[in-house]
């Protein structure tokens, strides 16, 4: 399993998780705002936290593509997003807190959890964040810097680009395929 962003906390939530053999998240947190980069953090809450959703409020959807912020986006999801909490599970029942707790903890599949030093998303709070809920798994966390990887600046997008196939998705391949962490002197404690 491959995913970036909120696409690798996500898979938690799927009732067959626990079938994952292995994970390999790039930049995964789940936009909990004090995580965010510090000297960044103010402007991206104003965006993603006040600007988001009165938009959203006012249009009905996010209408992401026109400002070129992300693609457009339901209401619902929008709003979730923009009012998400320090527990992503905050307002659910306690039966279904329990019920997503339980798929989180059937993940037993080694996860590695790839972020760059310059993601204003997922910094190392964010990423121990995330994988904090993967209570069965076996979880090691890498921040590279851009210098690893040739570029003068990644962010939090930037990883998927055509000038990392030969080199970082690559090196992912060790870990998809072999369990081998390609970057083991990374590790965020």
């Amino acid at each position: 399993m491959v995913g970036h962003s909120i696409g690798g906390f996500l898979p938690g939530y799927a009732d067959n998780a626990g079938q994952i053999s292995r994970m390999l998240t790039v930049g995964a947190q789940y936009a909990y705002w004090p995580d965010y980069r510090a000297g960044r953090r103010s402007a991206l809450f104003l965006k993603w936290h006040v600007v988001m959703p009165m938009l959203t409020m006012a249009a009905g959807y996010f209408p992401g593509r026109k400002l070129g912020w992300l693609e457009d986006l339901p209401r619902g999801v929008a709003l979730e997003w923009a009012l998400r909490g320090k527990e992503i599970e905050r307002g659910a029942s306690e039966g279904e807190k329990r019920n997503m707790r339980g798929r989180f903890a059937a993940v037993s599949a080694p996860i590695l959890a790839v972020t760059v030093s310059d993601d204003d998303f997922a910094t190392p709070a964010a990423v121990r964040r995330s994988l904090s809920y993967y209570t069965s798994a076996d979880r090691l966390a890498v921040m590279l810097e851009p210098d690893d990887l040739g570029q003068a600046s990644v962010g939090h997008f930037d990883l998927f680009r055509a000038h990392h196939a030969a080199g970082f998705w690559l090196d992912t391949l060790l870990w998809l395929g072999q369990g081998v962490n390609p970057w083991p002197n990374r590790r965020i404690e």
